[in-house]
C-alpha cells in the first residue's frame, strides 16, 4: 500500500535522529534530550546531542550548516553496499524497518561506515606535521596505509570533499580549533598529497572521508560515533531506494548472478568399485 509506505517512510525519517542522539547520551551517560518540533532537521539533532537538562542551549549556525551538509552529502551514493543491502532485503517483501537494520548492519563495516573513523585514526598516528614526510615515504614502500584518499567511483575528484573541505574550516573557525594538532596534520597533508607526484600521477585526492571525520571530531562527536551518524544520513537515501524499488511493478525477489568457478566435471565412482 503506498500509503503505508509514505508513513513507514515519514516515520523512520524522524525517529532515526532522535535513537542516533539517545544513542549518543547513553554513551557519555547524559540524560535523553527529546526534539522540539520549532528547529530544523539538523539544528534538532544537535541540541538532542549537545543540549542538557540544566541549561538553555543556542546551536551555532556553522555547526548547523556543517550537519547538513553531512547528512546531504551522505544521504545516497548509487548502489554502494549498504543501499544494495537494503534493496536486496527489500526484495523480499521485508518491511521497511528491517530492511534499514539490515542496512545498518552492512554500513558497520570498517570498509563502508568506517572509512572516515579510519581516516581520522591516520592523521592521529602521524600526529605532527613534521612526521609527514616519513609518513608519505612509508606509504610508498606500502609500510602505512593511506585513508581518507582516492574513491572507486571518483577517478579524478570527489566532487564532495570541496564542500566538506569548507565545512571543516567554518567548524573549525567557529570552535576555535584552526591550530588543533590534527587539523594542522590534515593540511599539510592535503598539501603534500596535491604536490607528490606519487599521489597525483595515481589519482589519490581527498575524498568526503577525510574531511567529515575532521568536521565532526571538531564539533564533539567521538569517532564511535561516526557511524551511526552516517547511519542517520543514509536513512533517507536508503529509504528513497526501498521506495522506488517497492513501487516497480516488475520488482522480483533479488537473485544476485553467481558463476561457479570451482573443479570442473569429475566421473563419479562408487567407493565399493574403487581399486
Amino acid at each position: 500500500d503506498p500509503h503505508q509506505r509514505m508513513v513507514a517512510s515519514i516515520r523512520m525519517i524522524a525517529k532515526t535522529p532522535t535513537l542516533a542522539a539517545m544513542a549518543y547520551k547513553y554513551h557519555i551517560g547524559q540524560p535523553f534530550v527529546y526534539p522540539r518540533n520549532d528547529l530544523s532537521y539538523a539544528e534538532n539533532f544537535l541540541r538532542m546531542c549537545f543540549a542538557v537538562p540544566a541549561e538553555d542551549y543556542h546551536v551555532d549556525p556553522a555547526l548547523v550548516r556543517a550537519m547538513d551538509r553531512i547528512f546531504t552529502l551522505h544521504a545516497d551514493h548509487e548502489q554502494n553496499a549498504s543501499t544494495s543491502t537494503v534493496r536486496l532485503a527489500g526484495s523480499s517483501g521485508a518491511n521497511p524497518f528491517a530492511c534499514i537494520a539490515a542496512g545498518i548492519a552492512c554500513l558497520w563495516g570498517p570498509s563502508h561506515g568506517g572509512a572516515n573513523e579510519e581516516a581520522l585514526t591516520m592523521l592521529k598516528e602521524i600526529g605532527t606535521p613534521d612526521k609527514i614526510p616519513e609518513f608519505i615515504q612509508g606509504v610508498k614502500d606500502r609500510k602505512y596505509k593511506l585513508m581518507g584518499f582516492g574513491h572507486r567511483v571518483y577517478k579524478n575528484y570527489d566532487p564532495r570533499a570541496k564542500v566538506m573541505q569548507q565545512s571543516a574550516y567554518e567548524v573549525l573557525a567557529a570552535t576555535g580549533r584552526e591550530n588543533d594538532p590534527l587539523f594542522l596534520v590534515a593540511k599539510e597533508l592535503e598539501k603534500v598529497a596535491l604536490s607528490d607526484e606519487y599521489f597525483t600521477s595515481r589519482k589519490l585526492f581527498q575524498n568526503v572521508d577525510f574531511y567529515s571525520g575532521i568536521t565532526l571530531s571538531a564539533m564533539g562527536f567521538p569517532t564511535t560515533m561516526f557511524t551511526v551518524l552516517f547511519a542517520l544520513a543514509r536513512t533517507v537515501g536508503w529509504i528513497s531506494q526501498w521506495q522506488e524499488m517497492m513501487a516497480d511493478p516488475s520488482q522480483k525477489i533479488g537473485r544476485p548472478r553467481q558463476l561457479y568457478t570451482g573443479p570442473t566435471q569429475r566421473d563419479y565412482v562408487p567407493i565399493e568399485q574403487r581399486g
